[in-house]
């Protein structure tokens, strides 16, 4: 968990963060990361994770409701719900004392696992209204959870946060386009394939077209107004939180930089950013937030 936390565009749970904010934004992560890793067929050892939850098969549904009734089992615990189980698995129990310290609603954590049964039956999306609404499910919750673990989930921010996290989950899309076709998913809206004449062929071969190029650079200017949208939350926090924030942002910006430098050529290998210009993009967003 914490090599692929390594790898995210953005930070996780940074040192500068209060311990117990580091504490809860990793057992967030590890839900997430759990969460996906099942729904994608990722785990380690699938068997051995179904064994400890007490999941009808090792497959991706089964295991993601047997990860949906260990969340009840989480907030039921919480609660002191009489007769309530102790989570089963070791990143659920971990989320028993974050969301019992800072108060975490239960509805994030179940978009979560929706958007995994989502991906179960949905490997295409029509246009791009569409696609935020996957976004809603699969990336919009965990800028929520972010925001309740420091108490500080008003409508504004969350409708920031919101665009913040929706863009970071299309920049993803643009960077793993060949990794996800490989799985026979596609998240460039079909709509915006039919309007610039990429056909799904495009996307198998070594290098990027000109045509699915233009395609990936106006995604990216799509993403990069929805970054441009949710900034301003930075400026509405103070202290360490406020370097998070940005450091979310940034990566945003950061690896959309990435992805124009490599001339939009998402099949060549995914455009990642250095560290240096994340930074610099971290200081920007710094700026911009005021």
């Amino acid at each position: 968990m914490l090599d692929k936390a390594a790898r995210e565009n953005f930070p996780v749970a940074p040192f500068f963060m209060p311990a117990a904010m580091r504490a809860g934004l990793m057992a967030v992560y590890g839900f997430a990361r759990l969460v996906d890793d099942a729904g994608d067929g990722d785990l380690e050892d699938p068997a051995a994770t179904a064994a400890v939850l007490g999941a009808a098969d090792a497959e991706a549904p089964a295991l993601l409701d047997a990860l949906e009734a260990d969340l009840d089992r989480v907030f039921e615990t919480v609660l002191g719900t009489p007769g309530a189980e102790a989570p089963r698995h070791p990143l659920m129990a971990a989320l028993v004392p974050v969301a019992d310290r800072h108060a975490l609603t239960p509805e994030p954590f179940r978009a979560l696992i929706q958007a995994n049964r989502v991906d179960q039956t949905t490997s295409r999306y029509p246009d791009i209204e569409a696609l935020m609404g996957y976004c809603e499910l699969s990336a919009n919750p965990v800028g929520l959870m972010v925001l309740q673990l420091a108490g500080l989930a008003t409508p504004e921010r969350v409708r920031q946060s919101d665009a913040v996290c929706s863009a970071l989950q299309i920049i993803e899309h643009l960077q793993d386009v060949a990794e996800d076709r490989a799985r026979d998913r596609i998240y460039l809206p079909a709509a915006d394939m039919a309007a610039f004449e990429v056909t799904e062929a495009d996307l198998d071969a070594e290098h990027a077209g000109p045509a699915l190029r233009a395609l990936v650079a106006f995604e990216a200017q799509r993403a990069r107004v929805l970054l441009d949208q949710g900034a301003p939350l930075v400026g509405t926090v103070g202290g360490r939180l406020r370097l998070l924030l940005a450091g979310f942002a940034a990566g945003g910006y950061a690896a959309l930089d990435a992805i124009a430098a490599a001339d939009n050529d998402v099949l060549a290998g995914a455009p990642k950013p250095r560290k240096s210009r994340l930074l610099r993009e971290a200081a920007a967003t710094l700026v911009r937030g005021r």
